[in-house]
């Protein structure tokens, strides 16, 4: 395999994938399917089992970087400016595609059975911001509370940087763990063209055109909506922003996009953006490990724009709610604002549920989509991801972080390429 590039074997994992899922259905063979399911299952659960200590260590590392980079309020407060404004036009585009499709228009579902649901943490504001906060440290890693653990690792990283000398043994602790996370992780990344077969396979064999078909508009919708951020808005900021060559980000990037897209993990990705980000997009070190780790767990224009914006036009066009301006502007404002929630996990239900309650919808309008919810997640996280990477490119531009020469070089198999440091020195790959 290591004659292959890393992209080449993901693509050579989906094709492998959707082949062996389409026989498991055509044939109607369950043990493939069963196959497909518990090796998929498998590579998911062994990205999650990383999340709480990488988002932690990330998270906490970063904050205190900033402290050695210069004028790193300035940067982290482009970089926030950045996530808004790309949030704001990505929910733009979705709400103005929404108007012009109607995904919702004609759509006839059995609306009587589907069950509310209403997540603890996101039915409301209140419940949302209360969230945020732990009541147990423990129980916030225990049961995967990315948010919370995000909160906890702001905290003790603004901490460490308020105490200063005396917090160097526990921020040498933080950094060790997460070099020895990201190393297993990146050893769990390796697996992903066999993880991509059990996921792509077993979405192709259990769900079909017939699960589909009363929601094929609005599917199409949202893929249609990513591709404009992805293909439209993302290629004007680099292009006329940022000054860059879009084909050549694209090109550089590809590896964690494609990641993203079958893994449905912005967290999970993480190892590997951030990789990209320094080692093919030439952003600054320092800066990359503030605003990658932040972006993962708050950049979401897939989730958090695109998604909640369609699907709240289709949830009131099948119930027959209006929505005025001031709906519309509400869904900018939960988009903007409210990102946070969907905190880099596969899904986002958290996101959609916050948004049907400001606006009043019905909750049950979460049921009906959760069938086809794994399928649309691909396009959202991938298109999340690249977020993820355009605007550390963006500012790292503005604010001369970032090396051109690394950008336009030809890409290296990431297996290869040396990991660069901060000040342009190298050090072992990680695999």
């Amino acid at each position: 395999m290591k004659k292959f590039s890393f992209s080449l074997q993901l693509l050579l994992g989906l094709l492998v994938g959707v082949a062996l899922g389409l026989v498991a259905r055509a044939g109607e063979v369950a043990w493939l399917t069963d196959t497909l399911t518990e090796v998929g299952k498998i590579f998911v659960q062994l990205l999650k089992l990383a999340v709480p200590p990488l988002v932690f260590t990330a998270v906490v590392v970063s904050v205190a970087n900033l402290r050695n980079v210069n004028g790193a309020a300035r940067l982290a407060g482009k970089t926030l400016l950045w996530f808004m404004i790309t949030s704001l036009v990505a929910v733009a585009a979705a709400i103005g595609l929404g108007l012009l499709v109607n995904p919702g228009q004609g759509v006839t579902l059995a609306t009587d059975g589907a069950k509310a649901v209403d997540l603890e943490g996101a039915g409301t504001w209140l419940d949302f911001l209360t969230g945020i906060v732990p009541t147990n440290i423990v129980t916030a890693f225990t049961e995967l509370k990315v948010l919370q653990i995000v909160f906890l690792g702001v905290v003790f990283g603004a901490a460490a940087m308020a105490v200063g000398e005396k917090a160097e043994p526990f921020l040498n602790v933080s950094r060790s763990v997460l070099e020895l996370v990201q190393k297993a992780l990146w050893w769990v990344i390796r697996l992903a063209p066999i993880g991509t077969a059990g996921l792509i396979g077993k979405s192709v064999a259990t769900y079909g055109w017939d699960l589909l078909a009363p929601l094929a508009k609005f599917s199409v919708a949202v893929y249609v909506g990513c591709f404009i951020v992805l293909l439209v808005i993302y290629p004007v900021l680099l292009a006329f922003v940022g000054k860059v060559s879009p084909l050549t980000f694209y090109r550089n990037a590809w590896p964690a996009i494609e990641l993203a897209f079958v893994s449905r993990s912005s967290v999970g990705t993480m190892p590997l953006t951030q990789r990209v980000t320094t080692d093919r997009l030439g952003v600054d070190r320092d800066y990359a490990s503030f605003a990658v780790p932040f972006g993962a767990t708050t950049k979401m224009d897939g989730c958090a724009a695109v998604y909640p914006a369609l699907a709240a036009i289709f949830v009131a066009q099948v119930f027959g709610v209006p929505l005025g301006v001031g709906d519309y502007l509400l869904i900018a404002f939960v988009s903007v604002v409210g990102s946070a929630a969907t905190a880099g996990l596969t899904g986002a239900i958290v996101m959609l549920t916050l948004t049907l309650s400001t606006l009043g919808l019905p909750l049950e309008g979460v049921g009906l989509l959760l069938a086809i919810d794994p399928i649309l997640d691909m396009i959202r996280t991938a298109t999340n991801v690249a977020g993820q990477m355009v605007v550390p490119v963006l500012v790292g531009r503005s604010e001369n972080r970032l090396d051109e020469a690394v950008f336009t070089a030809p890409p290296q198999p990431l297996d290869d390429a040396p990991v660069r440091k901060a000040g342009g020195s190298s050090e072992p790959a990680l695999a």
